[in-house]
């Protein structure tokens, strides 16, 4: 860290070369610049440079750099380890940057680093595209992409990198440079699930899928019909079409108009189906679900980007989740899954979720870094919660139904659905060899590891 005089000196000619905005810890606003999504999360970084354009984050990097401090990088702040900020850091802050422009003819939208999913989708909603998203309006589409990408359309036009065409990078040294598959091979590769190791994403272009039609299929069920319901949705699965998607979740049911009220504040047994095409389709799809008996329902068409928003978490509640990738969900699977459910905290926002994979997800591209490709279900505990009381047993179910499910696990993960779960799981998220190949790009990029506040990838 510089010296005051020379971090104070060098602060405020930024301030002065800024569009954005630059915030420390005694400037008014600070204290709102850094909350993120995860109420658990209470780090004070050294400055915040919410930065308006492609050139604030070189100005913000270089001085970074000139202040040795290492860079944090914000875009929708869903890291459930907060890896947005870091205690001393320097975040660059991308929020301000959220611009999202369709190019229908090229069906490919190029989104700047700092967009959510509610700005991609519905921008690119009135031509009636769309590509993977993640699961909630509020993600950060820069993270969630580089990442890997898993959501509602994934078995149908494959995760979100299989749909990444190009990259706008700035990069530890504060230069600029564009990664495709002509352009920086190498890099592109890396950022097909390797995060943001290698600099800072201030646009990504993605293809985009003609999508004339969304449907679902909302059930709700007593939980005691738990194996009966996830045994028949897994059938509708395996033997359906790549457009079907969704999953079956427990959780306490809220106070909502299609929720009875005698499953308000209980545990409720969920199915989600979605599909991507009309609701005719859906109809025949889901009526195995809809022959068991079934406390309330919603079926019909519905715009994709609304589906996006149905399961979004109010701000203010504290996140931990974690993922184990499954070989497969046989019966004995089912019958501890859903036994587990009996210890599922109520009442809480919490989550005990079984989401399919298979379809397009297979059947795409192996040479990325995301072994978890292969595994045809993940379960998904997600813990949420509002007060700091139930912290304790909250994040021991989390770990208490990882453990449960461990015979069934392909030991790889998605990096974007865990926090802070050590280096091992780092390789499990990216696999062994790959993560060799990483780390000489991230040599090459970021030799200093000045993007360190990731799953981290150290320099080769």
């Amino acid at each position: 860290m510089a010296t005051p005089s020379k971090a104070g000196a060098a602060l405020t000619a930024l301030r002065e070369d800024l569009a954005g905005e630059v915030f420390t810890p005694s400037d008014p606003g600070y204290d709102e610049a850094r909350i993120v999504f995860n109420a658990m999360i209470d780090l004070r970084p050294a400055a915040i440079a919410q930065c308006a354009n492609e050139s604030d984050v070189v100005r913000s990097v270089r001085c970074a750099r000139e202040l040795d401090l290492p860079v944090a990088v914000r875009g929708g702040g869903h890291s459930v380890a907060g890896m947005a900020l870091g205690d001393g850091a320097f975040v660059v802050d991308l929020r301000r940057m959220h611009e999202v422009t369709v190019d229908p003819a090229a069906e490919a939208v190029r989104v700047q680093g700092g967009a959510t999913m509610s700005h991609l989708d519905r921008a690119t909603e009135p031509y009636r595209l769309a590509t993977t998203g993640g699961r909630a309006s509020t993600t950060g589409v820069g993270g969630y992409v580089l990442g890997g990408g898993s959501g509602w359309l994934d078995r149908w036009c494959g995760l979100a990198i299989d749909n990444l065409l190009s990259v706008e990078l700035v990069t530890a040294d504060g230069g600029r440079t564009h990664a495709s598959a002509d352009e920086n091979p190498d890099l592109f590769w890396a950022l097909h699930g390797g995060g943001g190791n290698f600099g800072i994403a201030t646009a990504l272009t993605l293809k985009l899928h003609e999508l004339p039609a969304f449907s679902i299929a909302l059930l709700l069920y007593l939980p005691e019909h738990g194996p009966e319901v996830t045994r028949t949705y897994r059938e509708v699965i395996e033997s359906g079409p790549q457009e079907a998607s969704g999953g079956v979740l427990y959780f306490t049911g809220p106070p909502e108009e299609f929720v009875p009220e005698h499953l308000v504040g209980r545990l409720t047994l969920g199915v989600l189906l979605t599909y991507a095409g009309p609701e005719e389709d859906l109809r025949k799809l889901a009526q195995p679900l809809l022959a068991l008996p079934h406390e309330g329902e919603i079926v019909g068409a519905m715009p994709y980007a609304d589906v996006q928003c149905m399961i979004d978490d109010p701000p203010g509640m504290r996140n931990y989740w974690s993922a184990e990738y499954l070989n497969g969900a046989p019966d004995d699977f089912v019958d501890v899954f859903c036994g587990l459910a009996d210890s599922v905290p109520v009442p809480t926002g919490t989550q005990h979720t079984l989401l399919p994979q298979g379809g397009a997800i297979a059947s795409g591209p192996h040479d990325y870094p995301v072994p978890y490709r292969d595994a045809p279900w993940v379960v998904h505990p997600f813990g949420i919660w509002e007060d700091p009381a139930d912290d304790a047993r909250c994040v021991q179910w989390v770990r208490d139904v990882r453990t449960a499910v461990q015979p069934w696990s392909s030991g790889a993960t998605y990096l974007n659905f865990i926090g802070d779960e050590g280096a091992e799981r780092v390789v499990a998220g990216l696999g062994s060899e790959n993560l060799r190949r990483l780390a000489e790009v991230k040599r090459a990029y970021d030799p200093d590891n000045v993007f360190r506040f990731n799953h981290n990838i150290g320099p080769a």
